[in-house]
């Protein structure tokens, strides 16, 4: 006859299935929730963590991971948010060699298959931490999944919001040394003598205990020389509660905040890819109805506590106990209390909790069915339950695909985040509609009057439209706000120039240097000022230190190409083409400024080798026709000539100069045709 220790599956209605069948169900439908985003864009941080992290490039050596953060920069730079994760990081390295460059589908496809992975291990995790394992009658354990594991783990792979953590001393004194907490509470407070017969000191426990946190706190001594013995720097706009003066207001707002994060597991449909910049207004007064929140979550934490701990069922206050603790340890970094986050709520760090979540919830669904009599209609409402959050996981990855799905559903939760309405507006204008993209980052600065980001991109789209006026007043604005912003610097350069006040321009470049001294395009654009200027050698300068900074900076190299053409060192300008398509060999813009300079210099066979590899790469590129043309026609190949240059009379009418270039070679050969005849 089997045998089983105390387990919630008397009371559960739910399946028996053997443990491996469990586990493929879990998987499948773990699969199924987020398979649909496999083949999405890399989106929102993505560009930062992964497409511009130079960590993932083989060029970096690995061991700088251990000293950069998760973006790439120097953990000890005061500009880094100290996100130390170099696990992750070189998994994306991996993923990046693998697949031979920045494909996201790789990058999903291995998320999704370590979700799967997690889920169908929870299957055996649960097993363990809510009981119900069977035995026979000779000790040997049955091949069935608990129903409540069953339960559990699907309930944790469905859930639409899913980061890192461990509760090892947790596991180890409850579950292995079966402590009782309450017992060790009022032995201690009674000075009891014979605290080692609690279970304290048995099987080793309190060494195991002292053994992990004396590797915690060198792991976290470790991380704080990493980070250079400094916290990251915040802005108030990333976590307006842990600004305010008042520890009031402080402590009220954290505490709602913990309760948008439980409200977040109990209903996961207001999803959000972020949640700062006024996303959440700051509780300021009692009267704020919001309060009742933050009482309905620490009344309910506390009637578990007191379950947990005071509950005469030893089995009831291990699986309450297990559950609390899965749900607020892996929470407590990301709880303002020992350091100020660079968040106000974030999904990802409730993945670890929701494991606490979904052992509560099945502890409840048991109770639940020890009292009810309709089982199967309680069964019927749990599997409603998961298809109704499959059905949210299908729709949330699906958001997740691309940007512009993403930053558009974040519009109805968080219609007052300023940043929300900025990542709209600049996915608008990556793909060309200025006029939406002005819309946006308009409200953006609405709500949020110092959002110098959103004023340099409004600023940049108003210039590019020669409303200068205007893009001046807010770019200016924004390095009024932040003086070290060194993109508003360099636009602001940008306009003033256009407004030829050249002056002005000159040291708005040097500003945007100053703050940002390997600055490439910002030198590029002080070259183009001092070639406007008529200072070539000024020009020369800055468009070579752009190069220095940024060897494939191709602008700087053409504009270096052009200046010495145009100036007659037609040997100097050759030297410098032949230095860039040396970095650069496959640039076209490049091949037809050498080939233009070759040709002048005579150098026919070469120019023209230049001028058909460039016209290969880009065929519809009126100017190069035109000036293979120009080529042909000084060389004498007076037909290759004529036919270039109809191929770029028809490709631009417009061409300038080579309507009357054609026209000085028709009469050319109308004059060879005519001496012919005679």
């Amino acid at each position: 006859m089997a045998q089983s220790e105390f387990n919630l599956d008397h009371e559960i209605s739910w399946f028996v299935l053997p443990s491996y069948w469990a586990k493929i169900i879990v998987g499948l439908i773990s699969c199924m929730c987020f398979a649909n985003s496999y083949d999405g864009d890399f989106v929102f941080d993505d560009s930062e963590a992964i497409i511009n992290n130079k960590d993932l490039r083989a060029e970096t050596p690995l061991g700088d991971l251990w000293h950069h953060d998760f973006w790439g920069g120097k953990l000890s730079s005061n500009t880094s948010h100290k996100s130390y994760r170099p696990l992750t990081v070189l998994t994306f390295r991996i993923n990046y060699l693998f697949a031979g460059g920045f494909h996201p589908v790789g990058f999903h496809v291995i998320n999704i298959i370590l979700h799967c992975a997690i889920s169908v291990l929870m299957v055996d995790v649960f097993s363990i931490l809510l009981g119900g394992l069977q035995y026979s009658s000779k000790g040997r354990r049955l091949n069935l999944a608990p129903k409540a594991s069953l339960l559990a783990a699907s309930l944790f792979a469905v859930h639409p919001v899913h980061t890192e953590c461990g509760l090892n001393a947790v596991f180890d004194a409850l579950v292995i040394n079966k402590l009782n907490i309450l017992e060790l509470i009022q032995k201690v407070l009674h000075k009891d003598k014979s605290l080692e017969n609690v279970g304290l000191f048995k099987k080793g426990l309190l060494f195991r205990i002292t053994l992990l946190l004396s590797g915690g706190v060198t792991m976290l001594c470790m991380r704080w020389r990493i980070m250079g013995t400094g916290p990251p720097a915040f802005t108030e706009v990333d976590n307006p509660a842990s600004f305010a003066d008042s520890l009031f207001v402080r402590a009220i707002n954290y505490n709602y905040y913990y309760s948008l994060n439980a409200w977040l597991l109990l209903c996961p449909w207001w999803l959000c890819f972020d949640w700062s910049m006024g996303c959440i207004p700051l509780i300021k007064s009692v009267s704020d109805w919001r309060i009742i929140a933050l009482a309905t979550l620490w009344f309910c934490l506390i009637a578990l506590i007191c379950q947990a701990l005071c509950s005469q069922d030893s089995h009831k206050r291990r699986i309450l106990t297990l559950g609390l603790g899965f749900l607020i340890i892996p929470f407590l970094p990301a709880s303002n209390l020992f350091f100020r986050v660079g968040f106000v709520v974030a999904e990802r760090v409730i993945y670890l909790p929701s494991i606490g979540y979904c052992m509560l919830l099945t502890y409840g669904f048991s109770l639940l069915s020890k009292q009810a009599k309709k089982k199967k209609m309680l069964a019927a409402a749990v599997l409603g339950i998961l298809l109704i959050n499959v059905l949210r996981c299908v729709i949330r990855s699906n958001q997740w695909r691309s940007e512009e799905q993403l930053f558009r559903s974040a519009l109805s939760v968080c219609p007052l985040n300023a940043k929300v309405h900025y990542n709209v507006g600049k996915n608008l204008a990556d793909k060309g509609n200025q006029t939406a993209a002005i819309k946006y980052y308009r409200e953006a600065v609405r709500l949020n009057p110092k959002y110098v980001h959103a004023m340099n991109n409004l600023g940049n789209i108003l210039k590019e439209r020669n409303e200068l006026q205007e893009a001046e007043g807010l770019l200016s604005l924004a390095v009024q706000i932040q003086p070290d912003f060194a993109a508003a610097w360099m636009n602001l350069g940008i306009v003033q120039n256009s407004l030829r006040r050249f002056e002005e321009a000159e040291q708005s470049y040097w500003t945007a240097i100053k703050h940002r001294n390997k600055y490439p395009d910002c030198y590029y654009n002080l070259g183009r000022l001092y070639a406007d200027l008529n200072r070539h050698i000024d020009a020369l300068n800055a468009w070579r230190n752009a190069t220095v900074l940024k060897p494939e900076h191709s602008l700087a190299w053409n504009n270096m190409i052009i200046l010495l053409d145009n100036t007659g060192n037609l040997a100097q300008a050759e030297a410098v083409g032949r230095e860039a398509l040396e970095l650069i060999p496959n640039d076209h813009s490049l091949m037809f400024s050498l080939a233009n300079v070759l040709g002048k210099s005579q150098k026919y066979k070469e120019s023209e080798a230049l001028f058909l590899k460039a016209i290969k790469a880009n065929p519809n590129a009126a100017s190069y026709h035109g000036n293979l043309a120009v080529l042909y026609h000084r060389w004498g190949n007076l037909d290759l000539a004529k036919k270039h240059y109809e191929v770029s009379l028809k490709l631009d009418p417009a061409a300038p100069g080579t309507k009357e270039n054609y026209s000085l070679l028709k009469r050319k050969l109308e004059q060879l045709q005519k001496k012919g005849d005679v």
